[in-house]
């Protein structure tokens, strides 16, 4: 069992998925947590990192500091995104095993999968076939990150564990139109609509003041802020207002809170140890052990098409306009679920419904 007084390095805490953490270690009475912001380590940087390592020496680490962007961002930035995930990555799992972290865990993504595995995505399924091409350089990195945190426990009895998140929302999301995920954008356009509907532009400018789009803001002349929105697929002509989404809304997706996310985290930190990962344990005294897919999936284990969740998102937020489907534009794949049964066999599952979740995220949001 962990002492709530241990050392913890939190990599990455100002994120959604880092912040969340943050959170519940602290309400699980953990009260030695450090970080640093960008502007105070690069990890990136071998060197910077190994000297705060040396300074701090962590008793554990929590890796959710990553390079992350939508699907165009991955796809412009390529070799962005793959070399500089390498840099952070491998600098803390090695400077983690050369200070003896008692444990570690690497959080990757659901994206790690083969664009046309089987459904629901199994562990086993790694490695199986090609990656989805616009996100490949991110994937990449994750399965380096994954057989790296393997290949510390096997050569040298590391403790790293790799935990594979599902599609992430909660508190401190990007709503940035032209880079956020799904859910967020939906509650934004939808916000958004809601108060054109209202003829409420002070709603409106108050939005774009946080988060500005295509450079404009709240002080932006109500044409050019109702051209933006447009452009975004959030119209108004006449009386008549609607939101329009891309492809037909048929793809299905899972969503997982990211408390939950943390709870999973914080379950694994304190009751699963790399050994107990394994199948047959055997394989730790053959020659060859043959000990893969160690990784574990955290997800809720159900999904919902795009449609439904642009339905319950709308009833939650209060918009009572049109909603219109781009038939034109792409779907994407038809279906991405996590295989969620190693984890819930081993003891953890989660406990926000998608419903109670957005509505928590929309008065974040409006606050």
């Amino acid at each position: 069992m962990m002492n709530k007084s241990s050392k913890i390095y939190l990599a990455g805490h100002l994120g959604l998925v880092g912040s969340a953490i943050h959170r519940k270690l602290v309400a699980s009475g953990y009260s030695n947590i450090v970080f640093r912001s960008f502007a105070e380590l690069d990890l990136s940087d071998s060197l910077a990192t190994e000297k705060f390592f040396e300074q701090e020496k962590p008793d554990y680490v929590i890796l959710a500091a990553a390079k992350v962007g939508g699907i165009m961002a991955n796809n412009d930035y390529r070799a962005d995104f793959l070399y500089e995930n390498l840099l952070i990555q491998n600098n803390i799992i090695f400077q983690s095993y050369k200070h003896k972290v008692k444990k570690l865990i690497f959080l990757g993504s659901s994206c790690i999968y083969p664009k046309n595995a089987p459904q629901p995505l199994k562990e086993d399924s790694l490695l199986t076939s090609e990656l989805e091409y616009t996100n490949e350089p991110y994937a990449i990195a994750k399965i380096t990150g994954i057989k790296l945190c393997e290949a510390f426990n096997l050569q040298y009895g590391t403790n790293f564990i790799s935990l594979m998140p599902t599609n992430l929302y909660g508190p401190g999301d990007n709503f940035d139109l032209e880079k956020s995920h799904v859910l967020p954008a939906i509650i934004r356009k939808l916000h958004l609509g809601k108060s054109l509907m209202n003829n409420d532009m002070g709603a409106i400018r108050k939005d774009l003041d946080k988060y500005p789009v295509l450079g404009n803001t709240g002080k932006s002349p109500e044409k050019e802020i109702l051209a933006v929105l447009e452009k975004f697929g959030v119209n108004r002509k006449g009386q008549e207002v609607s939101v329009g989404f891309w492809g037909t809304g048929s793809p299905r997706r899972e969503f997982l809170h990211s408390d939950d996310l943390a709870g999973a985290c914080v379950f694994v930190f304190e009751n699963l140890d790399f050994r107990d990962l394994v199948d047959d344990k055997t394989k730790f005294d053959r020659v060859v052990k043959d000990i893969r897919n160690t990784h574990i999936n955290i997800g809720s284990g159900t999904d919902i098409t795009i449609r439904e969740l642009v339905e319950m998102a709308k009833k939650i937020i209060g918009y009572q306009g049109a909603i219109e489907w781009d038939t034109s534009l792409p779907d994407g794949t038809g279906q991405k679920l996590m295989d969620v049964s190693k984890i819930r066999a081993l003891g953890w599952r989660d406990t926000i419904s998608l419903e109670s979740g957005i509505t928590a995220v929309y008065q974040n949001y409006c606050n």
